[in-house]
């Protein structure tokens, strides 16, 4: 059995609250940032994989795990603030961003806010690309959602739905790729503090009707970061059609679907994951901030072509960097 490296979780506080992460393996840095409701365990599957490589950086967001569970700015520029300010004062100054689900927003807002931090971005199943989310998630920012969640949270109710719904996966009934993501996310849920932050992040992006916080309107000035967009075809929570809205939205991105995978593709196909992110990583330059770049993309509301070489140039095969077709993996 391989050697597992050491991830034990640190404490840190930033701006009076306990912020907790792991910080482990050297070399270039990777800063992993997990959905609502998870935290840093959600990486658990590659984590070897990666810490083999890179120096991975992987909070528990503020609300979540073991980190302060305030009544605080649980926004997505307030995640991305708490991450420029963690990389501070742990003496990290540049990253390549990897954001799941809700944390995919937060990369993106992460780079959008503090592009002279981002050498690479990305996303993997990331909220921000249109309305449509799971029903589930709509229905839990209704009144009494947070009644249902702590019902559902309990015990004994969530070792029923484990029982009966770790069956339904594992007899390959549809619908159910994603359930063992989902009783995840349901861990530390009955403790009023972590549910009430849960609650408080959901309600911040979405409604009863979807998806309300989008990154379509500002995805423009991540055309010429390198930027690549992981999905699983199976996902339940957030369509993988959102995969073509990125691809238009960043021509240049690179696009990967993974067939076998769900709403979590780097646990349900760890392996596959962690060769995307290492041939994506092996395959593009780090993204240089140019200041001058930068406030001609945004007096123009558009990419220009000052800022696409001159901003931040990815480079790799030529199917990655125009962005024309998506790249299918089968895991394994």
């Amino acid at each position: 059995m391989p050697h597992r490296r050491s991830t034990q979780v640190q404490l840190r506080t930033v701006h009076g609250h306990e912020r907790a992460f792991v910080l482990a393996g050297r070399g270039p840095a990777l800063l992993l940032l997990h959905g609502v409701g998870c935290d840093h365990h959600t990486w658990d599957p590659v984590i070897d994989q990666l810490t083999a490589r890179y120096t991975v950086i992987a909070p528990d967001l503020l609300g979540h795990g073991r980190s302060g569970k305030p009544r605080a700015d649980y926004s997505l520029g307030g995640f991305a603030n708490g991450m420029r300010d963690l990389l501070a004062i742990l003496g990290i100054d540049r990253v390549t961003v990897v954001g799941h689900s809700f944390g995919g927003g937060v990369a993106m807002q992460f780079a959008y806010q503090f592009p002279q931090f981002a050498e690479r971005l990305v996303m993997v199943a990331p909220g921000g690309l249109g309305r449509e989310v799971s029903p589930f998630l709509r229905a839990l920012t209704l009144p009494g959602g947070g009644t249902a969640l702590a019902v559902a949270a309990a015990p004994p109710v969530r070792t029923a739905l484990r029982l009966v719904g770790g069956r339904a996966h594992a007899l390959g009934v549809p619908g159910t790729a994603d359930v063992p993501g989902a009783l995840g996310v349901l861990r530390g849920k009955s403790d009023p503090a972590e549910r009430d932050a849960f609650l408080h992040v959901l309600r911040g992006v979405l409604d009863w009707r979807g998806q309300v916080v989008g990154m379509l309107d500002r995805a423009y000035l991540a055309q010429g970061m390198p930027t690549c967009v992981v999905w699983g075809s199976r996902d339940t929570v957030l369509p993988v059609a959102h995969a073509q809205r990125a691809r238009e939205a960043i021509p240049g991105a690179r696009i990967e679907v993974i067939r076998e995978a769900g709403h979590f593709p780097h646990q349900d196909t760890p392996d596959t994951f962690a060769q995307i992110l290492h041939d994506f990583i092996a395959t593009t330059t780090p993204s240089v901030y140019d200041a001058k770049a930068w406030r001609r993309a945004l007096r123009s509301g558009r990419a220009t072509t000052a800022a696409r070489t001159g901003l931040r140039r990815p480079t790799g095969r030529s199917d990655d960097r125009d962005g024309r077709a998506a790249v299918a993996r089968t895991a394994g």
